[in-house]
């Protein structure tokens, strides 16, 4: 059974995650407009989704510990930026802000000795990991290319095979 306290921490990771999801979908919005990026747009569309899916699991552990999940409201995302390096730069700070999340949430659970807690959120803790590498890498690639036009094409054709090799190591 989880505590109220617990609960109310895992809610507010729902919503961050929904807001993690809402923010990569107006990115994706964004980038779909813009020419000649479109695996970007694919990275930010998929990455909208697996955050819905961090949600859901968020959710169904709650509820699942005798909790009860809450859906939130959620405020409207940027929806323009001024660069792709612009929209990559938001990425890293927000998927630092989810980890600051995640580890506060942790931070309860040891608290309380709710083991069941912390061994589902070691998962989060991992996924963290990985996403706060990948957004700095891409941030170090755009920082490489500045305003270079041919940069930028061979940016969006290696995103193509960064998120192939993300999709093939979850699978």
């Amino acid at each position: 059974m989880l505590s109220k306290k617990m609960q109310a921490a895992l809610n507010e990771q729902i919503k961050i995650e929904a807001e993690s999801s809402h923010v990569y979908l107006a990115m994706a919005s964004w980038a779909e407009i813009q020419p000649g990026i479109d695996n970007v747009t694919s990275f930010f569309y998929k990455h909208s989704d697996e955050e819905r899916e961090h949600m859901l699991k968020l959710i169904h552990f709650v509820n699942e510990r005798g909790g009860f999940a809450t859906v939130p409201a959620l405020p409207q995302p940027s929806l323009t930026f001024p660069s792709i390096k612009h929209a990559f730069a938001a990425l890293l700070k927000h998927e630092v802000y989810v980890s600051e999340s995640i580890n506060k949430c942790m931070e309860i659970a040891f608290e309380e000795k709710d083991y069941a807690t912390i061994n589902f959120l070691q998962w989060y803790v991992a996924e963290q990991i990985e996403e706060e590498a990948l957004a700095r890498s891409m941030n170090d690639k755009l920082e490489l290319i500045g305003d270079d036009k041919s940069g930028m094409y061979l940016f969006d054709k290696d995103i193509l095979s960064i998120s192939m090799a993300i999709e093939g190591s979850k699978a």
